[in-house]
């Protein structure tokens, strides 16, 4: 079975072929077969647009841990990152007690880690804005 792959041969003066019919592929544009509508596929993550508004605001929003993930659309994740941050903060109390107050340190790494991974969560149901031409 052939494989749907782009190979990138551009600049190598070898013949770039279609993956699917074998047909030559256009040099200025080897992403597409104009004799069988071959497309090659986007790298994954190509539309992602980490640093954006959402993104900032979604971090912003974390200091209650898991509304960042309900504003972004992940709104079961959200709910449990919420009943996990009780059971955190009452973790770090327990920890705190047993070491002479060195157990509260867990609380900034488990917010910091729910921001980070808000700010690199794809925004779910949201269409990114079209890109300037």
């Amino acid at each position: 079975m052939p494989s749907t792959e782009a190979t990138s041969l551009r600049g190598a003066g070898v013949a770039i072929t279609c993956p699917l019919c074998d047909a030559p592929l256009d040099p200025e544009n080897p992403n597409a077969c104009t004799k069988c509508d071959w497309v090659a596929k986007p790298p994954p993550h190509a539309e992602a647009h980490h640093g954006s508004f959402r993104d900032r605001a979604a971090v912003a929003l974390s200091i209650v841990p898991g509304l960042g993930h309900i504003y972004k659309g992940h709104k079961m994740t959200g709910a449990i990152y919420m009943v996990g941050a009780v059971f955190a903060f009452l973790a770090c109390f327990v920890a705190a007690t047993f070491t002479a107050g060195f157990g509260m340190l867990l609380l900034p790494v488990y917010w910091v880690a729910i921001m980070i991974q808000v700010y690199w969560l794809e925004d779910k149901g949201i269409t990114p804005p079209p890109k300037p031409s």
